[in-house]
C-alpha cells in the first residue's frame, strides 16, 4: 500500500479509536517533510483534529515564577548556572501572579500555568495555586509545571485546586539533563493513579533526535494517560550548549504534530504547538502557548509575553485557522467542552 493510501485508513483507524503502533509511528516519522505523503499526513491529521475538538482552539497560558543559576545545567536552558546567563534570582510576588493570571482569564486563557523551578518549593506553590485559584473566577484549568513528585505531593495538588500537571521525559533525558529517565516516569506514574490530568508534549525536539527517539516519548506520553499532548521544538538560546545547534524547520514541526494527533486520536482531544506555527495549526494542533515571566527559552525574564506572543494573537491565529475561541471577557469552558 503506498503512503498515501496507507495514511487514509491511519486517519480511518484514528475515528474508529483505534491506537496506532510503533512500527506506523516510525514510518510516519521517515517521510520526507517536504513529501507529498506528509502533505497527506497534516491534511489528515487537520480533518481529525476538528472532529476530536468540536473545532475548538485553545490556549495554555504559562507564568514563570522564579528563575535563578540552576546547578541542574540542562543544555537546552537559560537558567543553567554554568551558562551565566542568569546572574540573579528573581521571582514573581503572589499579587503579580494573581493579576496576570486574571488579565489571562479575562483574554480567554483555558489553562493558567503555574512554572517553577526545581527549588522553589512545593508548599509555597500549593498555597499560590490556591490563592489564584480563590481569587480569579473562571472554569479554566489550573495546571503546575514544577519538578519530581510522589503521591502525597499529588493529593496535595488536588486539594490545593489543580486539575492538571505539565510533566515530560524530555528527549536526551538523562544526557542533556542531570535527571534520569526513571526519575520523570515515577512522577508521570503518580499522576497516572491520581485523578489528576496529564499534559505531556513531546520536547524539547531538534533535528539531532532519531526517529526512534522520539517515538519512544510519544508513546510514553499517551501510555501514562496524557490528555493534552503535542510537540514543542527545541529553541537555540544564544549562550546555552545548544544555542548554535540547528533548529526544526516549521515543516517538521507541522509533520510531528501532525503523527501526534493521528496517534492521539480521539482519546487525546487538545495537541499544542510550541512556539506556535500556523502551519502546525492547519496540520492538527489546537493548543498555542502564550508564557512569560521566567522563560526557560530565553535569556532574560520576560515582562511581556515571550517573543511578543500574546493572548490577542494567539486568539487571531487559531481563528485564522478555522478554529472557535474564547473571546476576551468570555470565562473558558462556559459551553461545558473545556478539555483536557
Amino acid at each position: 500500500m503506498n503512503d498515501t493510501m496507507w495514511i487514509h485508513t491511519l486517519e480511518k483507524q484514528a475515528l474508529a479509536g483505534e491506537s496506532l503502533n510503533r512500527e506506523a509511528i516510525l514510518r510516519l516519522l521517515a517521510l520526507d517533510p517536504a513529501s507529498e505523503a506528509a502533505l497527506c499526513l497534516g491534511r489528515a491529521a487537520g480533518r481529525l483534529a476538528r472532529v476530536a475538538t468540536g473545532n475548538r482552539g485553545r490556549v495554555w497560558s504559562a507564568i514563570g515564577l522564579d528563575c535563578r543559576p540552576c546547578p541542574k545545567n540542562c543544555t537546552f536552558c537559560a537558567f543553567g548556572a554554568r551558562w551565566g546567563l542568569m546572574r540573579e534570582e528573581r521571582e514573581l510576588a503572589p499579587a503579580e501572579v494573581i493579576d496576570t493570571a486574571r488579565r489571562l482569564v479575562h483574554d480567554g486563557a483555558d489553562w493558567v500555568t503555574l512554572r517553577t523551578t526545581e527549588f522553589y518549593g512545593f508548599e509555597r506553590l500549593c498555597r499560590l495555586a490556591r490563592q489564584v485559584r480563590d481569587a480569579v473566577p473562571g472554569a479554566y484549568h489550573m495546571v503546575v509545571n514544577t519538578g519530581q513528585m510522589g503521591d502525597a505531593e499529588v493529593r496535595a495538588m488536588q486539594a490545593a485546586g489543580i486539575d492538571v500537571v505539565y510533566h515530560s521525559l524530555r528527549l536526551g533525558e538523562g544526557a542533556c539533563t542531570c535527571f534520569t529517565p526513571e526519575e520523570r516516569l515515577e512522577t508521570l506514574r503518580a499522576v497516572a493513579r491520581s485523578p489528576l490530568r496529564l499534559a505531556h508534549l513531546v520536547e524539547p525536539v531538534g533535528p539531532e533526535h532519531s526517529n526512534e527517539e522520539i517515538a519512544h516519548v510519544l508513546m510514553t506520553a499517551l501510555e501514562n494517560g496524557a490528555v493534552l499532548s503535542g510537540v514543542m521544538a527545541r529553541v537555540a538560546v544564544p549562550g546555552t550548549p545548544d544555542g548554535r545547534r540547528e533548529v526544526l524547520s516549521e515543516r517538521r514541526l507541522a509533520q510531528l504534530t501532525a503523527i501526534t494527533r493521528l496517534c492521539g486520536g480521539l482519546r487525546v482531544p487538545d495537541i499544542c504547538v510550541h512556539p506556535a506555527s500556523r502551519l502546525a495549526v492547519e496540520w492538527g494542533a489546537n493548543v498555542v502557548v502564550v508564557e512569560g515571566g521566567a522563560v526557560p527559552r530565553h535569556e532574560a525574564f520576560c515582562g511581556e509575553a515571550w517573543r511578543g506572543f500574546d493572548m490577542a494573537q494567539a486568539r487571531a491565529l487559531l481563528r485564522e485557522a478555522g478554529y472557535a475561541v474564547n473571546t476576551a471577557e468570555a470565562a473558558p469552558g462556559r459551553d461545558g467542552n473545556c478539555a483536557p
